[in-house]
């Protein structure tokens, strides 16, 4: 049974999902990040429930991605990694927040 044009219209919201953002790991840093003005990688690592390796990654998609800024500096001779989102990833996480309840106020009850 084909889908009617409304029904494709509703899924729309859905095709609009920003890919960066929705991946449960990338999803909860900038979602943290959205109502924190920075984080440590360390916290974010145990937030997350990730290894180095893999935060590492997702954290470096999202600056590719123009999301998150990556501050390294060193504190008290020991390495400190600081996260901030940037403008671009505020506006994108509120957009992506916005599709996201479009899309499921859509569903049917």
């Amino acid at each position: 049974m084909a889908a009617s044009e409304p029904d494709r219209f509703e899924f729309q919201a859905l095709n609009d999902v920003d890919r960066v953002i929705h991946t449960p790991p990338r999803l909860t840093i900038l979602a943290y990040l959205y109502v924190v003005e920075s984080a440590d990688f360390i916290f974010l690592m145990r937030l997350c429930e990730l290894t180095w390796g893999n935060l590492s990654s997702h954290l470096s998609k999202l600056e590719e991605s123009g999301y998150i800024d990556i501050r390294k500096e060193f504190v008290e001779k020991r390495p400190h990694t600081m996260i901030a989102l940037t403008p671009a990833g505020r506006e994108a996480f509120k957009k992506y927040k916005q599709n996201l309840k479009q899309a499921l106020d859509q569903l049917p009850e």
